[in-house]
């Protein structure tokens, strides 16, 4: 395939799938949107108002050379962690579902995590670039990239935001790997990985129910389970074909923001095992013609890029799909495209135009 279709492919699948998103959006959080608000088109309203900045704004970003983030790395890191500090101020930062990550803007909240995630991959691809040499050494290579990366996760878990948190290190780490860090390194980083959990679980014991509720919800269908079983009553129904657009019986106040992080058990729900393939096969074109620019990228800088972009795209879905099953603990993260949120949007459809312009200049 010629690049020039790759990039034409990727970005229809991107709109159809945003489109498909702000539709499911309209009908996960009409009945909410109309009890809390007044108005059943408040959500979908922001989303397609997100929607189309983020269109202009991906096909802007796919005009800049992608080589300006080389040099301007270290600012746009530093200007993510400013705002990561300042979000932490009480009367600055908003809360949200008990999480100091968002600063008001009107009606609008703006989420700086989100932009952090583009901006450390942005960082650690060129750190990758400058010390390709010095990767196997953990001291001079790994360590200072590492102290980064804990750096910004525990601004993150100050919120505190565990799923972000989490994509944003699994991500940095994908990045290593690629970079030719040793396998021994992280077999010892996995070890440690499992004592913070731990830890983390100690320090918020909620965690442990989150988990506990993973392994059996119906142990606590009322409390920690409830989100993990209600959305499986969404999913499970479905059939082949759905109950219909419109006609999901579990955003009757059932399953909680079912416009965020569980949208896509509504996409089950009314779409059946159809809606689910449509939906799996958007995101498998987007990811694999995504993954195609970053193997015939003869730039290292480009080739780190674009892996890490779709890397993170990749995990942050899968991850989604993952918790809406029921094969992995809630961690509060959104399914890139479809799930209500305009940072997360605007962010993922920039980073498709960086990808976009690394798949320009390779040609």
């Amino acid at each position: 395939m010629k690049k020039r279709s790759v990039e034409i492919l990727l970005v229809v699948s991107v709109i159809l799938i945003s489109i498909f998103g702000i539709i499911m959006i309209y009908s996960a959080s009409s009945i909410w949107a109309e009890y809390k608000y007044n108005d059943s088109l408040k959500y979908v309203k922001n989303q397609a108002l997100f929607f189309i900045i983020g269109l202009i704004l991906m096909f802007l970003v796919s005009k800049i050379n992608y080589k300006f983030y080389l040099k301007k790395s270290n600012t746009l890191l530093i200007g993510c962690i400013i705002l990561l500090i300042l979000v932490l101020i009480p009367g600055v930062g908003m809360v949200r579902n008990g999480s100091r990550s968002w600063f008001g803007i009107g009606s609008f909240g703006v989420q700086p995590s989100e932009f952090t995630k583009l901006a450390l991959i942005i960082f650690t691809s060129k750190y990758l670039m400058n010390n390709e040499k010095n990767m196997k050494n953990i001291k001079k290579g790994v360590l200072p990239i590492l102290c980064v990366l804990f750096f910004v996760f525990g601004l993150i878990m100050l919120q505190p935001d565990f799923g972000t948190g989490m994509i944003i290190v699994i991500s940095i780490i994908g990045l290593l790997f690629v970079g030719g860090v040793s396998m021994k390194f992280f077999i010892g980083l996995g070890i440690i990985g499992v004592l913070g959990i731990t830890g983390l679980i100690i320090i918020a014991p909620y965690r442990l129910a989150r988990i506990l509720s993973f392994l059996n919800p119906w142990s606590d269908p009322l409390g920690s389970g409830f989100q993990i079983i209600q959305s499986l009553y969404a999913i499970g129904p479905g059939g082949l074909f759905g109950f219909g657009f419109l006609n999901s019986r579990q955003k009757h106040f059932y399953l909680p923001e079912p416009q965020t992080d569980f949208i896509f058990s509504i996409i089950s729900e009314e779409f059946g095992f159809l809606g689910i393939v449509i939906v799996v096969t958007l995101f498998l074109t987007i990811i694999i013609t995504g993954f195609k620019i970053s193997k015939n990228c003869k730039d290292l800088f480009g080739k780190y890029l674009s892996f890490g972009i779709m890397f993170q795209l990749s995990f942050q879905a899968l991850l989604n799909l993952m918790v809406v099953v029921g094969l992995i603990p809630v961690t509060g993260v959104t399914l890139p495209f479809l799930s209500y949120g305009g940072s997360s949007l605007l962010i993922t459809l920039c980073s498709i135009g960086v990808i976009l312009n690394i798949s320009r200049y390779e040609r």
